[in-house]
């Protein structure tokens, strides 16, 4: 199963995602501390080299973003990965519908956030995201 697609323009990345290609990188919700026990964090460590007590950021084939301390930093935490993917255009970033598991935040509450990200080649958003941002 392919990891991404483009469907009416948008870029959009899969539910699932098991294996990576050589340029993509996984995008998951996260706590500051880097505590990446449940959901999407804990696949991103156990597969795809997260790095324990790295909360935000790159590390393996992965970049974090902290969604349990609030929407406040959550947006700030989001407006720092869109500048991240911008400065790696050699990198395709995938992002996870962040926030709408563990966190407890719905997509109507998350996507605004990733606006920005629509213009940004290199991102692709969950459905759920595009969904959200298109109505």
């Amino acid at each position: 199963m392919e990891n991404r697609q483009i469907i009416n323009g948008n870029r959009i990345s899969s539910n699932t995602i098991e294996k990576l290609n050589d340029n993509e990188i996984f995008v998951f919700g996260s706590n500051i501390q880097g505590m990446h026990g449940g959901g999407a964090a804990w696949y991103a460590h156990k597969n795809f080299g997260a790095e324990w007590g790295i909360g935000e950021g790159l590390t393996g084939r992965t970049y974090a973003l902290p969604t349990m301390e609030g929407t406040a930093s959550m947006k700030k935490a989001i407006a720092h990965f869109i500048d991240c993917a911008k400065q790696h255009p050699e990198l395709t970033f995938l992002v996870t519908a962040v926030g709408c598991g563990i966190a407890g935040y719905t997509p109507k509450e998350v996507a605004p956030m990733f606006r920005e990200a629509l213009s940004v080649e290199n991102i692709y958003l969950p459905k759920v995201f595009i969904d959200e941002l298109s109505r």
